[in-house]
């Protein structure tokens, strides 16, 4: 459904809803050339990724080519990789994402933040929302007049075990206690579309780097997630702004995290500590997230571009 195409921002007039996007055409059957080897590197509040475009073909992204360009010393270096845009029959546009792992994720609020931005400066777009499908479903996202300030509606959050998935009883995992070796944790997980579990911390003394890299991995790893998930470590500041630790599956210890922020603020909603309208503070800056009274989540965050390159031909050896 790409309704969209590479348009001059200064052009006044709408984008014509039935002119389909001009995507380059992958061939799947040439090697990857330097030529088709750009990409531009973006960060969403520290959170970094790099974009590379639709003439890439979608088998280039093998986990060893993924790893490869996320190294930071073998490669650009970065917490993720995004491929799009690419054609989609139900959205827009649709993008891939990859953990610098190589593994291909469902979802990422900073990684939406980023693709959009993308579009914007690569003239797919302009200041009219549009729609992304991911592997963890369907946005809206829309750039606002501040460029630097993007606007993703990231759909709704669900706390049952059994769309997230948690193993155990169907039920809304909301408050429970879970125990690694010998400490017990207060935990509450959700999906907005990939996997999260929330860990309340009450003295915002204890909310420190150190805690997240610690007890991160073992609860990412724990057998209660069945597909591993994302972890959010929250303490409440008022009822209006929160502030969270995180480790992301797949990358590890991370400065900002849309999905997270989105998973935290549903939490602490529901927990009693926070409107409607909650600031999510993390390492590297503000996220706000308003949650809708259907469980959906709107997320509003700047975005920096950091530089355009061209890998070279040794490293796509």
């Amino acid at each position: 459904m790409n309704n969209y195409s590479k348009s001059h921002k200064n052009d006044s007039q709408n984008i014509p809803a039935n002119q389909h996007t001009e995507l380059p055409t992958q061939n799947s059957s040439s090697p990857l050339s330097t030529l088709h080897a750009q990409f531009k590197k973006y960060h969403g509040l520290g959170n970094d990724y790099i974009v590379m475009g639709p003439e890439i073909p979608e088998k280039q992204f093998s986990p060893e080519f993924v790893q490869r360009v996320c190294d930071p010393h073998y490669g650009v270096g970065s917490d993720g990789l995004l491929h799009g845009p690419l054609s989609s029959a139900i959205a827009d546009f649709r993008v891939r994402m990859y953990n610098p792992d190589g593994g291909e994720f469902e979802k990422s609020g900073n990684g939406l933040r980023i693709f959009t931005r993308y579009l914007f400066d690569m003239e797919y777009i302009q200041y009219d929302p549009v729609t992304i499908e991911t592997k963890g479903g369907l946005v809206t996202a829309q750039v606002l007049r501040e460029k630097d300030l993007i606007r993703v509606e990231m759909g709704k959050a669900s706390l049952r075990s059994e769309v997230i998935p948690v193993r155990g009883k169907p039920r809304e995992v909301l408050d429970e206690v879970l125990e690694i070796e010998n400490r017990h944790f207060r935990i509450s997980a959700v999906t907005v579309g990939n996997p999260h579990c929330v860990v309340f911390i009450e003295n915002p003394k204890e909310l420190t780097p150190d805690l997240a890299k610690t007890w991160g991995p073992l609860i990412e790893t724990h057998t209660l997630f069945p597909n591993k998930t994302n972890v959010q470590f929250m303490s409440p500041l008022d009822e209006k702004n929160i502030r969270i630790e995180i480790w992301e599956r797949g990358v590890g210890y991370t400065l900002a995290s849309g999905s997270s922020s989105c998973a935290a603020a549903t939490v602490a909603h529901r927990l009693g500590f926070c409107g409607n309208d909650v600031n999510v503070h993390v390492p590297g800056g503000e996220i706000h997230i308003q949650i809708h009274e259907d469980s959906s989540l709107t997320m509003t965050a700047p975005v920096v571009k950091i530089c355009d390159g061209k890998l070279s031909s040794e490293c796509l050896l």
